[in-house]
């Protein structure tokens, strides 16, 4: 083939098709796309966490109560990433589902025994 010689349109069309293929094949893969509704799970632990830290601020009196909502917000985070389906959990799920489950099930607890041992 000369070197200054360009495809024809029918190579063009062949690879414009496969690209195109290609892309939606990728597109496929990723799965369903993610609901509008996907960040309200995260909004509601973000809130119960903020509203922990909050009332955590108030005073070393409140500090229990405080650390006791983070807790339960937390546990929360791992029970909606155990029931809800991938669709809907949205910013909560960031690794395989086991790794987010017992991630956030075991910062909970632990942070619900800090709360428990706070006088």
């Amino acid at each position: 083939m000369p070197e200054n010689s360009e495809p024809t349109a029918a190579g063009r069309a062949t690879r414009t098709t496969r690209a195109t293929h290609a892309a939606r094949a990728t597109h496929a893969a990723r799965g369903p796309r993610p609901s509008k509704l996907a960040w309200l799970p995260y909004l509601i632990v973000l809130a119960g966490t903020a509203a922990g830290m909050l009332v955590a601020w108030d005073g070393s009196k409140y500090a229990g109560r405080g650390a006791a909502l983070i807790g339960a917000s937390l546990l929360a985070a791992a029970l909606a990433r155990l029931i809800l389906p991938a669709r809907y959990v949205g910013l909560l799920a960031t690794r395989r589902k086991a790794s987010d489950v017992l991630g956030f099930a075991v910062f909970g607890a632990a942070v619900l025994a800090v709360a428990i041992a706070l006088p």
